[in-house]
């Protein structure tokens, strides 16, 4: 419940929508021009393919929807259950996000579509885990939920009737903070092309073992 989040977690999930809209802005800008953080769009997509009878393509978007697939399963697989509790195996899931984004910039920078394959994959399994520790109320890697439950709300509010301020609120910061990370993105695609992807590879992975490194802190201090 969205009640129940820690103020930590709504800084948390903005930081990872930060991340999540820059990825996306180098997936649309690079060889491909493919977004890696949503499947909707993508699915669409490959309805398309099929019906054109474009094999090559067919292939390389179900690879994309089979990635990020995958890093869901590595999500439910690490993380086990869906109670936001201190202990689970956030920073191991961020270090592995991490290592997958490291790995994607070489391979995108020869035109290689496995880099679009870890990207997505690392999107999956940040989606996953954000979905675990929140009771599957929060998305950071796509908007599109968000944003028909902030146009209810309004709605909602013009006809006089009583919304959740507290979920506006946090929805609200997801999506100005992914539009935000889409905007870094772009801009430093102009700069570093691929290379942008190391920011939030980085980013990810020191959130990642920072929290590994309070876990290990706070196990000690419990004896």
């Amino acid at each position: 419940m969205i009640s129940k989040l820690p103020r930590w977690m709504w800084f948390g999930g903005a930081v990872l929508a930060f991340i999540a809209g820059s990825i996306n802005s180098v997936g649309f800008l690079g060889f491909q021009h493919q977004g890696v953080t949503h499947i909707t769009g993508t699915t669409t997509l490959l309805g398309i393919a099929v019906a054109h009878g474009d094999g090559p393509q067919v292939v390389h978007l179900l690879g994309v929807v089979g990635s990020f697939f995958v890093g869901c399963v590595f999500s439910g697989f690490l993380i086990q259950d869906s109670t936001l509790k201190l202990g689970r195996r956030y920073g191991v899931s961020l270090v592995i996000e991490s290592t997958f984004l490291f790995a994607a910039v070489p391979l995108l920078r020869q035109n290689n579509t496995l880099g679009d394959f870890l990207a997505s994959c690392a999107c999956g399994l940040q989606n996953g885990m954000v979905s675990t520790y929140s009771g599957a109320v929060l998305r950071t890697t796509h908007v599109s939920g968000m944003v028909t439950d902030l146009g209810i709300f309004v709605g909602q509010l013009l006809h006089g009737l009583k919304v959740d301020s507290r979920r506006a609120r946090l929805y609200a910061l997801l999506v100005t903070s992914f539009f935000g990370g889409a905007a870094v993105g772009a801009v430093g695609f102009v700069y570093f092309s691929y290379e942008t992807l190391y920011f939030p590879a980085a980013l990810t992975g020191c959130v990642g073992l920072a929290y590994g490194v309070f876990q290990h802190r706070r196990k000690l201090s419990h004896g």
